[in-house]
């Protein structure tokens, strides 16, 4: 196993996803703090400025509103393996598909770690550099602040392993990025659009991130444009439980579906 990591790791660092999943990461944060830097009170419609507890957490949240880029990650990192048939030499060189499965999910699960480590530091950094220079103080201590990134940077390493197990499962990497962005783009918004079918979202992926994170913008702002109630959303503990056993079944289904179909 541990050749099958190293093979991986090699796989990852020698190509330019590692670049763009950087770019990606800085990107995001410095979004954030540009964000920070234009005051959420001068949004449209206005939010309550950085000294504010709610503020201070709307713009953090939106950090996590960004977990979909981990996800395509994954999806592009497995997926490009059939589409460049290189897929062909990796089962030749580990027939037990599953240890190369196994191998794939724990170094770009690992990535995703470092991802969201990088865009949590960087979105930290770049509001507490805002504070400084408008000279006020944020709304949240940083014990809260630190907390709510840490919490942020796990959800994007499991993002980044739901990302893999599309990848494995779908296969054809157009396909794959379509259905990974159709879903973070389309589906769980229209479906907070539809009363009754709306009380499914705090149980699924966004739903469960927005209720660890604390992210209920999104939500608040479909109910206020709709005139319906904001759909309630888990606990912080729950809405994690929930993502972990999402990561699970990621897992069983990357490891388990591709394990008795023709490679190519």
């Amino acid at each position: 196993m541990s050749a099958l990591l190293r093979a991986e790791w090699t796989r990852l660092t020698g190509t330019t996803l590692w670049l763009w999943g950087l770019l990606a990461a800085l990107g995001s944060g410095a979004a954030v703090g540009l964000l920070a830097l234009a005051g959420p009170e001068n949004f449209t419609p206005p939010l309550p400025g950085l000294d504010t507890a709610e503020g201070a957490h709307t713009l953090l949240g939106l950090l996590g509103f960004t977990v979909f880029a981990p996800a395509l990650l994954g999806t592009i990192a497995v997926s490009a393996e059939y589409r460049h048939r290189t897929i062909t030499t990796t089962t030749l060189f580990a027939p037990r598909r599953w240890t190369w499965l196994a191998a794939k999910l724990a170094i770009y699960t690992g990535a995703g770690l470092v991802y969201g480590v990088i865009a949590a530091a960087v979105t930290g950094g770049a509001l507490l550099a805002v504070a400084t220079l408008k000279g006020i103080t944020l709304g949240l201590p940083a014990v809260t602040i630190a907390a709510l990134l840490a919490r942020i940077a796990l959800t994007m390493a499991v993002y980044t392993l739901l990302g893999v197990a599309v990848g494995a499962l779908l296969r054809n990497q157009v396909t794959a990025l379509v259905a990974v962005g159709a879903y973070f783009y389309m589906v769980e918004t229209v479906l907070m659009l539809i009363p009754g079918i709306k009380a499914l979202y705090p149980y699924l992926p966004g739903g469960a991130t927005a209720a660890l994170t604390g992210f209920t913008y999104l939500a608040n702002a479909i109910a206020d444009q709709t005139g319906t109630a904001s759909a309630h959303l888990l606990s912080a503990p729950a809405g994690a439980a929930v993502l972990v056993c999402y990561a699970l079944i990621a897992v069983a289904i990357a490891v388990a579906a591709p394990l008795r179909r023709d490679i190519l």
